[in-house]
């Protein structure tokens, strides 16, 4: 399975956007309503001066003149004129800027200060040291965000499940696959308590962490559920790899058999996967009629092996005038004889003893057969048929040099003999006919003149 190694960007930001897109410094939801709310709640709490200074920084944000708030910041930031409510609501601000600038690390080290404030407000402290989490991600800082993560999770009393799966995506970049399973599954749990549909993104990344465990029955049945809400073609092949690995594979051709009917096969190694397991399930029409159609159309290469398969497929669709254009194309490409030899088996089965001969010739010029007994065994049932007997007797004689084809290449002698004695004693016959006849008319003309 190929995964980003970086977590995703999409998935932090939207992670991060519930704790950084406030319109003020404790503020979470980036509504007008809630930055009300909030100003009022500031206006209360920090000094006038302060607060309209931040007010001036928030004006500046809106108008993503950032450089200006930061520098609004920057000069209103002193510990020495602030109380630590105020400190902790600039640096907020401060890290806010920053992160809005693409500048983590500034936004890392400002949310490390505010964290380091005595008197920090619990849940701003909450906030804060989930979104650090975050940011330590997006900056592959994995250890130490899994360690503030940790934290946030003894300070968060009822977590949804969002923090599960950023745990799991920082699991998986610290390569510890099975740590991952528990916290996927944990936000699945939470999210259906919610009445929420887990998401597919989250059944992927755990169909990953049990691949990794060799899981395969797991992972057959997430990619059951993944083909259910989100059919693609690479849920099909994910289970069909799971049923290869669980040796179901009864199953395979079904999950292939899906994905082509659906339009989802693409490469040519599929198409052929997808006539091999035709093929497995003894449906060789079906596998003949796929690899002719994809050769035909370019998506399938025409090469020695594709030609071989679709014409090993017509035969055992038992359709050898169809099977002998793919095997002519496979011979030719062939420096090795057992496509001539299978070509020339062809030929015998519709009965084109000539170009069966030729075929077989041809398997024997170029060698290389793995049983070269069988091809004169076939050059003399091709020759016999041409009733070229002495040539289709020197065929079963060398047949006959290899002791398992002694038997069949002696019987075939002996038909040929018969045929030969037979004809013989037709012909004898006919000639004593011929000259029975002969006498017959001799004396008729005889009697004739006299």
């Amino acid at each position: 399975m190929n995964m980003n190694r970086a977590i995703s960007v999409k998935l932090c930001l939207a992670l991060i956007a519930g704790v950084l897109a406030f319109g003020s410094a404790g503020a979470q939801k980036a509504t007008d309503e809630d930055r009300d709310a909030t100003k009022t709640k500031q206006a209360q709490a920090v000094s006038k001066e302060v607060y309209e200074r931040i007010q001036k920084a928030q004006e500046m944000v809106d108008a993503k003149n950032y450089s200006g708030a930061l520098k609004s910041l920057n000069n209103l930031y002193n510990p020495d004129k602030l109380t630590e409510y105020e400190q902790a609501n600039v640096l907020n601000y401060i890290g806010f800027v920053y992160y809005n600038m693409d500048d983590t690390k500034n936004a890392i080290r400002t949310y490390e200060r505010m964290l380091a404030i005595p008197t920090l407000e619990p849940q701003l402290a909450k906030q804060t040291t989930f979104t650090m989490a975050q940011l330590l991600t997006m900056e592959e800082q994995y250890g130490k965000a899994l360690n503030t993560l940790d934290k946030w999770f003894v300070l968060e009393e009822n977590p949804g499940p969002d923090p599960f799966i950023l745990r799991a995506q920082i699991l998986y970049n610290l390569d510890r696959y099975k740590d991952m399973i528990s916290p996927i599954e944990t936000a699945m749990r939470i999210a259906r308590e919610r009445n929420k549909q887990p998401k597919e993104n989250w059944y992927t990344l755990l169909n990953f962490a049990y691949f990794q465990q060799e899981n395969y029955a797991k992972v057959r049945d997430i990619q059951i559920i993944l083909l259910e809400n989100w059919p693609k073609a690479r849920y099909w092949k994910s289970l069909a790899g799971a049923f290869t690995e669980l040796g179901e594979d009864e199953k395979l051709i079904y999950a292939y058999d899906a994905a082509h009917t659906q339009g989802m096969l693409e490469k040519d190694s599929e198409f052929v996967t997808m006539a091999q397991l035709y093929l497995q399930a003894e449906v060789p029409y079906k596998a003949a009629t796929l690899l002719e159609e994809k050769m035909n159309a370019g998506i399938v290469p025409k090469t020695e092996k594709n030609y071989r398969l679709l014409s090993q497929s017509w035969m055992l669709a038992q359709e050898d005038k169809k099977a002998i254009p793919a095997l002519q194309a496979a011979a030719k490409l062939a420096s090795h004889g057992e496509l001539d030899q299978r070509l020339a088996n062809a030929y015998l089965n519709i009965g084109n003893y000539s170009e069966c001969v030729k075929s077989a010739n041809n398997a024997i010029r170029k060698g290389s057969l793995k049983n070269p007994d069988n091809i004169q065994i076939s050059l003399g049932m091709c020759l016999y048929n041409l009733r070229r007997y002495s040539d289709a007797k020197a065929a079963f004689g060398r047949a006959a040099q290899t002791p398992r084809s002694v038997r069949t290449a002696n019987q075939w002698i002996n038909v040929i003999d018969a045929d030969v004695e037979r004809n013989r004693q037709i012909k004898l016959a006919e000639e004593a006919a011929r000259k029975k006849r002969r006498e017959l008319d001799a004396k008729k003309a005889k009697a004739l003149r006299v």
